[in-house]
């Protein structure tokens, strides 16, 4: 009996809330470590310099959106407008700051979306090994689709407009998810904290919520990173084909598609759209590639 009582120490629940090596480092050591990446510096500023300018645009807005003075149609970039004119006459500046404000948050809507979507069939399909063949076949047929292609059949199905082009991306984007996540839960299934629980007859829920979900942040906040700038091209894509935001909505696909009817005598009109994109997109990828390497385990 004295054995059996010394086979039940607490020590064997400690086990079980042990965090993974990638979150043995402190906030102090993740924060030098993104102070280091020039990349997601770089990044960093350029998400912020769109973020607070799309956010807070009539500060920052020299006209009115959609303000039109034919006198100053198509005239290119200016005191009076830093970055030209439309056909209409209405400033392009000012146009791009509030077309931010539709791109960032269709890019979010859709990562929200498509990371809520596929973290639950990941972690299903990864703990669960009866579920795990099933899921996977129809992310395999989705996988088929490139992510773009399988939009444009989305937005055919659902009808042209700013709303179905944001479900359409974020259908696009749940099979990423659901591989990063499976193949993360099927690594963490098998540690020794988890058969751990498992043998204290830990239920299934508990375990996933308590052991599992926690461990595979890391992975889910790179991807989502990296998926938001897709994101957000992919809406462009959407609108520049004409099947996303419609005119005279001012979100940047959008003013890309309408500036390539003027590319011979108003270049600016696609110029500084299409740099927006580029730049956020940019700046996205950046900044998940710091994520990755801060949150590497295996990085000094």
């Amino acid at each position: 009996m004295r054995g059996e009582r010394k086979l039940k120490p607490v020590d064997n629940t400690n086990t079980l809330t042990l965090e993974p090596t990638q979150w043995k480092s402190s906030k102090t050591t993740f924060i030098q470590k993104m102070k280091r990446n020039k990349g997601a510096v770089i990044g960093s500023c350029i998400l912020l310099f769109f973020i607070i300018t799309s956010a807070f645009a009539p500060l920052f807005a020299t006209y009115p959106v959609n303000e039109m003075n034919f006198e100053d149609s198509l005239k290119g970039p200016s005191i009076d407008h830093w970055l030209g004119t439309d056909e209409f006459g209405r400033d392009i500046w000012t146009r791009i700051l509030y077309g931010g404000r539709v791109s960032l948050l269709m890019g979010l809507f859709a990562v929200v979306i498509s990371g809520t979507i596929g973290v639950l069939l990941g972690v299903v399909a990864g703990y669960y090994r009866k579920a795990d063949i099933y899921i996977m076949q129809f992310i395999d047929i989705l996988m088929v689709f490139p992510s773009l292609l399988m939009a444009i059949a989305i937005v055919a199905v659902l009808g042209v407009g700013l709303t179905n082009a944001m479900i359409a991306v974020a259908i696009s984007a749940v099979p990423s998810f659901v591989r990063v996540v499976r193949g993360a839960v099927l690594m963490i299934r098998e540690t020794e904290y988890v058969e751990a629980a498992r043998a204290l007859g830990l239920r299934n829920g508990k375990i996933i919520f308590r052991h599992i979900l926690p461990n595979v942040t890391s992975p889910i906040i790179i991807l989502a990173t990296l998926e938001f700038g897709s994101a957000i091209l992919s809406a462009a894509s959407l609108s520049f084909l004409g099947l996303g935001a419609q005119p005279p909505n001012p979100e940047w696909g959008a003013l890309v598609y309408v500036g390539k009817s003027f590319l011979s005598q108003a270049w600016w009109m696609t110029l500084f759209p299409g740099l927006a994109i580029m730049l956020v997109v940019l700046g996205f990828n950046l900044l998940g590639d710091g994520f990755r390497d801060a949150l590497d385990p295996k990085s000094k």
